[in-house]
């Protein structure tokens, strides 16, 4: 394995993706605040050394966005790479190693950003460099925007991209961004999830006013007893059962690969009546299956006092929300509210729509170069629980997909360790990923 050190060449970077990803990783992004300008200038250098002509696009001078094209033959509409360089924090988790360092150990890549998303945009930008390094000639054009702020918001990112410079996104119709295109097993079968479909923000406040006081005289019953209940309404209840198109086409497209007894239980999930006794059944599984049933509430953040000796008047809580395809604020206030009762007062304050029904276009397309890498592993289309960039795009009529390929080991649980502890890559799976964006490039456009 070489060090970052000896990306010396254009040749070395794009035929070593996995070292490009350290070296992405050593950009502390943390967001807030962001300050993604110095790994932009670092990448753009490698565009720009390599002929491509770049620009960039900012709200903030601190936080820009880079767009670039490889020119197509035009036999198709253009194809969007995007990918956000900014990070979550890691205040208050223990690591194994420094999350800025990039070392590599155990066979693994350690750092902020190795699987969110780090890894995706050092796939995009070495098979760009490499299709240009080889003289490459896609069917349509290829656009790649390396984002700012999707982990606040994007709103010096793509939503500043999309409500201030629209025409950057004429004539595509798909796209290719975070979270899809990576194996897992269910029960001893390999598949390959391809993002098509995502939840939607909505974000909420819950308000419980009371009589405050002196903390000497405790009230009985007081706000935050009320907050007590209210937390722990949400923690034993879930919202309603709903099976959306996308969910029912990712579970029977998984049950029918799998044996009798296994693909019984996924149909079963597709029975409202019978959802929530078979995620229960389903144990950890079923925890990955819940929040593509349901629409969603996490509590976030509590604000109440700020001195020990006083008994608040008012307890705000802010709320996570997520929202199924289809599924607006209205619907997430109703249930919330039945699930909560009365007690407390509750708003929307961000509500962030998203695609409703998806454009399978390209699907097919993405199946085909999974199937090719590794003809082990079966493609599902699959429904996200969270959220992407993606939900921008389609305010301008873009089908985006979650694309970054890798093929990982059958113990390795990628969902636990994005945003977590010791975030972690395997240093082959970059290559392997690599390699099947460049092989997207050549054939985006052709029939499936």
């Amino acid at each position: 394995m070489a060090s970052t050190d000896t990306l010396s060449s254009l040749a070395a970077i794009y035929q070593q993706p996995a070292e490009l990803l350290r070296r992405l990783i050593q950009f502390d992004t943390t967001n807030p605040p962001g300050n993604e300008a110095a790994c932009i200038a670092y990448l753009n250098g490698l565009l720009t050394e390599a002929g491509f002509e770049t620009r960039a696009y900012a709200r903030d001078p601190a936080r820009p966005n880079l767009v670039t094209r490889l020119p197509g033959r035009g036999d198709a509409p253009p194809l969007l790479l995007y990918g956000h360089v900014d990070v979550v924090t890691t205040a208050g988790q223990a690591w194994d190693h420094p999350p800025f360092e990039a070392r590599v150990a155990d066979g693994f890549i350690w750092g902020r950003g190795a699987l969110d998303m780090k890894n995706g945009v050092a796939m995009m930008v070495a098979a760009l460099l490499r299709a240009r390094a080889e003289g490459l000639s896609p069917p349509g054009d290829v656009t790649l925007m390396l984002l700012s702020d999707e982990e606040n918001g994007s709103d010096y990112g793509a939503g500043f991209l999309v409500r201030e410079h629209p025409e950057l996104f004429a004539g595509i119709r798909y796209a290719i961004g975070e979270v899809g295109g990576a194996s897992t097993w269910v029960s001893g079968r390999k598949f390959y999830p391809i993002q098509v479909a995502e939840k939607q923000v909505c974000w909420l406040r819950a308000r419980l006013r009371g009589p405050g006081g002196h903390g000497a005289m405790p009230v009985r019953g007081g706000i935050m007893a009320r907050l007590a209940r209210f937390l722990d309404a949400l923690d034993r209840q879930r919202l309603p059962v709903h099976v959306t198109p996308p969910a029912r086409h990712m579970f029977e497209t998984m049950a029918a690969a799998l044996p009798d007894a296994e693909g019984a239980a996924l149909r079963r999930l597709l029975d409202p009546a019978q959802t929530d006794a078979v995620l229960d059944e389903l144990g950890p599984r079923g925890r990955l299956f819940d929040a593509q049933l349901h629409n969603t509430v996490a509590a976030t953040i509590i604000r109440a006092g700020n001195k020990v000796n006083v008994i608040p008047g008012e307890v705000e809580v802010e709320m996570d929300g997520r929202l199924l395809p289809g599924y607006g604020p209205d619907d997430m206030m109703a249930e919330l509210r039945a699930l909560v009762g009365d007690d407390a007062a509750l708003e929307v304050y961000r509500y962030d729509p998203g695609p409703t029904t998806p454009d399978m276009g390209l699907f097919e397309t993405l199946a085909g170069v999974l199937r090719e890498m590794d003809p082990d592993g079966m493609p599902v289309p699959d429904l996200l629980a969270g959220v992407t960039d993606g939900r921008f795009l389609a305010q301008v009529g873009i089908q985006s997909y979650g694309f970054v390929p890798m093929d990982l080991p059958p113990d390795f649980n990628r969902k636990a360790l994005v945003h977590a502890a010791n975030e972690r890559v395997p240093y082959d799976a970059i290559a392997w990923g690599t390699e099947a964006i460049y092989r997207l490039l050549g054939r985006f456009g052709e029939a499936p």
